[in-house]
């Protein structure tokens, strides 16, 4: 139990950086994050109950699927970053910051996180109990939400923006290769 909750809490330092990235558009209201981090919940809680259905259908070792979807999912996410993100102009940029960017980032981040439960699930069957779902929305939240304020200070406004995008994607390629390698037995 302790193993998925930690899980949880370490799959979702992504939220940290995405929680920066809303911060520092200055249309994006804390309350926007609220309503983005509710809709996580939810779909952490659909996530958590539909895991066991998708399990019975992967013919393979569960921790291999999960292992390279977050391998590949947070090498997707620096590369790019460095190969679309960084092409883009300081106007597109600032374009790009509308309310429907807002919830698309949010229902981006909601439907990683629930996949993010999924794969917690799926090492932890069948010992996996609703503290799961609950620790990846909560750890979203609170990540998010603390980056979010950070972000309206000075000093992480000159933080390099590839910065946030590499230490995210670390963080899901660390966690795809703990699901590989490691046995969650303590």
């Amino acid at each position: 139990m302790f193993m998925s909750v930690l899980s949880g809490l370490i799959v979702s330092v992504d939220a940290f950086f995405i929680g920066l990235s809303l911060g520092l558009q200055e249309r994006c209201k804390f309350l926007h994050l609220v309503i983005i981090n509710v809709f996580l919940f939810v779909l952490c809680v659909v996530g958590f109950f539909i895991a066991e259905q998708v399990y019975e259908l992967i013919p393979i070792d569960p921790d291999y699927v999960v292992g390279f979807a977050f391998i590949a999912l947070g090498l997707w996410y620096i590369v790019h970053y460095f190969f679309f993100e960084r092409l883009k102009t300081k106007q597109e940029n600032e374009e790009k910051t509308s309310k429907k960017t807002i919830t698309l980032i949010g229902l981006v981040m909601s439907l990683e996180a629930m996949l993010i439960t999924m794969g917690i699930t799926f090492i932890f069957l069948p010992n996996s109990t609703f503290l799961i779902p609950l620790s990846v929305a909560l750890a979203h939240f609170a990540y998010s939400a603390i980056s979010f304020y950070l972000a309206r200070t000075k000093h992480v406004k000159q933080m390099p923006v590839a910065l946030s995008h590499v230490i995210s994607g670390l963080g899901l390629i660390i966690y795809g290769l703990m699901a590989l390698f490691i046995e969650f037995d303590i």
